[in-house]
């Protein structure tokens, strides 16, 4: 059994933001931090006070966390970034929201004495004395406190405060992982104050001390206890009223926060195999629990329930047939063939899905070199007569107005440069597209076929693939590559018109070019001698991809599978290290790392013959630097053990603190289940007789910090969590019950009027299958300890 937590984000736009820049604009982006460490950043949006975003993300977390914190930044070249505010949403306001916080949030500025991290040990014990009972405070260290200098570090020392007296704790310089192991005693007093404090200060020199945070007690229920100790959460000094609330604008939110609790396998084995056997060939049938399924779905929760049907039957190797249950199920019910895999169906939903989880990386393929391009042109593109606007052109002291004419004219050019381009290389990937997307096209084309097979329907089964490979797949990823990881920036507006007005020929390519199509926007004709081409090659193209035969698909799919895929792969910076292991390199050295499922490789470029490699099952740990250790930005360790069994360090620098988090979650997947991983590590280094985080002089001494080997970004490359999507799956039945049992109750009457019992005897099975994991949940809560920590919360005033 596992608890489990994930975050689905999506920051969609902000509003009324201030001006920070002279121009009375400003550059805005997000910064997401979760327990103040960062996770995301947005893209910035560059001149504007109403930025739109509709970034996505999901991060899987511990159960523990606290909050999530929204920061809107303000981007400057020449000096440090501006922040203009934040949302922060806590963990209980997002489980007070079970189908997710949704909605305009008001900015809050940012107060300093709200801005605290990290944790606190203490032991906290009631102990005799000459003159009565006496409350010891042993301050014993601290972890992860906010960095208040520029060094990147902080000065912490603590003052103790109870019943009028105060006694401070000596002061730790450049650390924020300091270690006092002090001891402060008070006398206890019938009738006087109930409360401990405990604060945490940054010592300053010549500027006032900076807060880093307090914990306060409840001293009856601690006298009660006897003895307490553990780490403690730091808290903010106080809350206090925001009446700039709404001056600074608004941010719009989509936050779900979802915590579940995953059997072991041997509990859904049930289900998934009562499910396997609805979607394999020879069972399907009217009545299936698919179709009920499909049902009683909502369109709220549509993308969410295919999503995790289409991976665990992609798990199961059952991906084609549940598509092709499918494809069945939405031809039945069609009639009129131009309305076909057109609506937000189960069908659509789960098809757009398997592209993304099946076919991105072909994707990446074949549009990766179009949109660079399109991006490092920028050039000038409209086709609308209503949008164009003339400009100068020619050479120095000889500029002339360009005609709307010419602009057309040019435009049209370069639009059927990049359609061809991308059609081209559409063309030559016959080979490259994955074998289970070439099977799943080829039972499309053949359902559609059968159902429509008259002369008058010849295209009807070209345009069901295209409806998902082009208006699906291709021209959504086009309009918008940093969605579909393609860029790392959104466009600016001119480039972005240009990816639209690419995205709308795509779509006509893949509409086939039907005069519906041409009707909509007439002013793309000057296009149609490259569409009606397009149309042609398109169409060669899907009658190559689904003639492969079912046999070559398979060897193809043996021969790929024995290869090793890279997870990630990029150019990284690595530091100087000490001690031997194959990452030893000079300072700041850029190498081209790829990570695979066996290891991460390394090599001067990406077609070097000469490389080195780190077996993944070496690896203890990956995990954060601290800014200070090396004066850089996003660096990151791992911790590996050597061919000796010694633990060697290596440390890389990523460009930005998106890369930084990517490289930690993918190395983290990888190695989640390799033996002996640290549960503690040091953020800093070690650097002449002492590490540079916590002071200690031991280079083999236990780390200061604890790991974050659960924090990870959900990408479309991930392994594949069987587990968890059948608890998806089962959670979403169990919501849909009773709308399952009064069609139960429908299907009663099969047997007397001679129909196919089979329906009812799978819902019989279905509601005996959820009674067992309703009953396999209880007992896991029952067997589950009470925790500790809550008994050091109740002390907590």
């Amino acid at each position: 059994m596992a608890k489990r937590s994930s975050l689905s984000i999506r920051i969609v736009e902000g509003k009324n933001l201030p001006a920070k820049d002279i121009t009375g604009s400003s550059d805005p982006y997000c910064i997401v931090k979760v327990d103040n460490e960062p996770i995301i950043r947005t893209a910035t949006v560059w001149k504007t006070l109403c930025p739109f975003w509709g970034e996505e993300y999901q991060v899987h977390l511990p159960p523990t966390f606290h909050s999530v914190a929204f920061y809107v930044m303000d981007e400057d070249a020449l000096s440090r970034d501006d922040v203009i505010g934040k949302v922060c949403l806590t963990r209980d306001t997002l489980a007070a929201h079970p189908k997710g916080f949704s909605g305009w949030a008001h900015l809050t500025e940012v107060d300093p004495n709200e801005e605290v991290q990290g944790e606190i040990h203490l032991r906290l014990e009631v102990v005799p004395g000459p003159g009565g009972p006496r409350l010891r405070c042993s301050v014993l260290e601290a972890r992860d406190l906010a960095p208040k200098d520029r060094n990147g570090a902080s000065d912490p020392f603590v003052r103790v405060h109870y019943n009028g007296r105060t006694q401070v704790t000596s002061i730790v310089k450049k650390s924020c992982y300091p270690r006092w192991n002090e001891a402060f005693e008070f006398e206890l007093e019938e009738g006087a104050v109930e409360e401990l404090s405990v604060e945490a200060w940054d010592w300053d020199f010549v500027s006032r001390n900076d807060f880093l945070g307090k914990v306060v007690f409840n001293v009856p229920r601690l006298w009660a206890a006897g003895q307490e100790e553990g780490w403690f959460r730091l808290q903010p000094d106080k809350i206090r009223s925001h009446l700039d609330e709404g001056n600074l604008g608004s941010l719009q939110l989509e936050v779900w926060l979802r915590d579940e609790t995953v059997l072991p396998s041997g509990c859904y084995q049930p289900l998934v195999q009562l499910l396997c056997r609805e979607v394999k060939p020879l069972t399907q049938g009217p009545g299936q629990l698919i179709t009920l399924v499909e049902e009683t779905t909502s369109t709220a929760c549509r993308q969410e329930v295919a999503t995790n049907l289409l991976k665990l039957f992609l798990g199961q190797g059952l991906a084609k047939d549940f598509l092709d249950l499918l494809f069945q199920l939405e031809l039945g019910r069609t009639s009129e063939a131009n309305t076909l895999f057109r609506s937000n169906s189960l069908a659509s939903k789960s098809m757009e899905c398997f592209l993304k989880v099946a076919g991105m990386q072909y994707l990446h393929n074949i549009l990766g070199p179009i949109v660079d391009r399109v991006f490092e042109e920028k050039k000038y593109v409209e086709m609308d007569p209503s949008k164009v606007e003339v400009k100068d052109v020619g050479c120095s002291g000889l500029h002339r107005p360009q005609t709307e004419a010419e602009v057309l004219e040019q435009s049209a050019q370069t639009l059927r440069s990049h359609l061809g381009a991308l059609l081209s290389a559409l063309c030559r990937s016959v080979r490259a597209c994955p074998a289970v997307v070439r099977a799943t096209f080829r039972q499309l084309f053949r359902r559609v076929r059968e159902r429509f097979p008259s002369a008058q329907h010849e295209n009807v089964p070209f345009i069901a693939v295209t409806s998902f490979l082009c208006l699906r797949f291709f021209s959504p990823a086009i309009m918008a590559p940093k969605l579909f990881h393609l860029r790392e920036r959104h466009a600016d507006a001119r480039t972005s018109r240009t990816l639209l007005l690419l995205a709308k020929a795509v779509q006509n390519v893949g509409n086939m070019d039907t005069p519906v199509s041409r009707a909509k926007e007439a002013w793309m004709e000057p296009l149609q001698p490259t569409v009606r081409q397009g149309v042609a090659q398109l169409k060669d193209f899907i009658a190559k991809l689904v003639d492969i035969e079912e046999k070559e698909e398979l060897d193809l799919q043996r021969a790929l599978s024995l290869q090793a895929p890279p997870v990630k792969e990029g150019p990284l910076f690595i530091h100087r290290t000490k001690g031997k292991g194959p990452l030893v390199s000079s300072s700041f050295k850029k190498l081209h790392f790829s990570l695979t499922t066996e290891a991460l490789n390394f090599a001067k470029t990406p077609s070097s013959k000469k490389s080195a490699l780190l077996k993944l099952a070496s690896i203890r740990a990956a995990e954060k630097v601290e800014e200070k250790s090396f004066g850089s930005s996003h660096v990151m360790q791992v911790i590996y053990t050597d061919d000796a069994g010694q633990l060697q360090t290596t440390y890389l620098q990523c460009k930005s603190v998106n890369e930084l988090n990517q490289w930690l979650s993918a190395l983290r997947k990888v190695s989640i289940n390799n033996p002996g991983l640290l549960g503690s590590y040091h953020p800093g280094v070690f650097r002449g007789d002492k590490w540079s985080c916590c002071h200690q002089k031991n280079k083999t001494v236990l780390g200061c910090d604890k790991t974050r080997s659960r924090v990870t970004l959900q990408e479309w490359n991930d392994p594949l969590d069987h587990d968890l999507e059948a608890q998806l799956i089962y959670q979403h039945l169990l919501d849909v019950e009773d709308t399952l049992r009064e069609k139960h109750q429908a299907l009663k009457g099969t047997l007397e009027t001679g129909t196919d019992p089979a329906p009812r005897d799978s819902l019989a099975q279905l509601f005996q299958v959820l009674r067992d994991l309703q009953q396999a949940h209880s007992s896991s809560l029952a067997a589950a300890p009470s925790s500790a920590h809550r008994r050091l919360l109740e002390l907590q005033a």
